[in-house]
């Protein structure tokens, strides 16, 4: 038990829409990830997610909607639910993510940009 300094950890890998994982609260992840434009569309048909935001500002959007999660936010991405996480203008977003040990990357969707491997860092 060691306390975990997120922006040291963040300062490990420089990729784009690759999570690490950091630590596990029993079948949970945690999750860091670096994230700059639009992602894809997906849903986790049996698990939620929770996103923070540490630096920057995501836009999640939905089918019908985008919310606005700004540094020290959250927002929590309810199952079955489609969204696809963006970023604005260039940023790079940094984000924690909450999410079952095996939550598929981007759900049933298949896409070049799909992780099967988080590296624990």
């Amino acid at each position: 038990m060691k306390s975990i300094n997120l922006e040291e950890k963040h300062g490990l890998f420089s990729k784009q829409w690759h999570p690490h994982q950091i630590a596990t609260v029993d079948d949970m992840q945690v999750i860091l990830a670096k994230i700059q434009g639009e992602f894809v569309w997906h849903a986790h048909e049996e698990e939620d997610e929770l996103f923070q935001v540490l630096k920057g500002t995501l836009y999640m959007k939905f089918r019908d909607r985008t919310e606005v999660v700004n540094e020290g936010e959250i927002i929590v991405v309810p199952k079955g639910v489609e969204h696809c996480p963006s970023t604005k203008e260039g940023e790079e977003v940094y984000l924690l993510l909450f999410e079952k040990q095996n939550t598929a990357h981007t759900g049933d969707v298949a896409h070049e940009m799909t992780q099967t491997h988080y590296p624990k860092i």
